[in-house]
């Protein structure tokens, strides 16, 4: 099992690495060339500065029983076919019997976007997310 994060404004990479690291689990952080991370864990992986160059090198390395923590339905989809497990920084884990209802969530607001709307961004960060997160992360290990 290895952990992988969809780092490019991910909150939780920290959280991620202390947990990896207390449960000698090996973690890669996947971000692109625009983005300066420093972990003494983990191994970090750059990509090109491209659209989806993140999300594509991940989906070609996960395997079934890894954990990906990520933002993207897409690649959560992805994660799901291979056998691997995929949570959000909030604690959401992606499953069969949720992700096709945020596909299409993520569709209907592409959908607005294009047609000129405007959708609001996320709220600040909770203390109570975090928490979210750790139990979600702690339960699929």
């Amino acid at each position: 099992m290895n952990i992988y994060i969809d780092a490019d404004g991910c909150p939780v990479i920290k959280i991620t690495e202390q947990i990896a690291k207390s449960h000698n689990i090996p973690c890669f952080i996947v971000c692109d060339l625009a983005h300066i991370y420093n972990s003494q864990y983990c191994r970090i992986i750059k990509v090109d500065i491209a659209s989806d160059s993140a999300d594509l090198i991940l989906a070609g390395r996960i395997k079934s029983n890894d954990i990906v923590i990520t933002q993207d339905y897409g690649l959560a989809a992805i994660c799901i076919a291979k056998g691997a497990r995929a949570v959000n920084q909030n604690g959401l884990i992606f499953s069969d019997s949720n992700i096709d209802s945020l596909l299409m969530l993520r569709h209907d607001g592409a959908k607005a976007r294009r047609a000129g709307l405007k959708t609001k961004g996320p709220k600040k960060r909770t203390k109570t997310q975090d928490e979210d997160f750790i139990q979600a992360l702690l339960s699929l290990l």
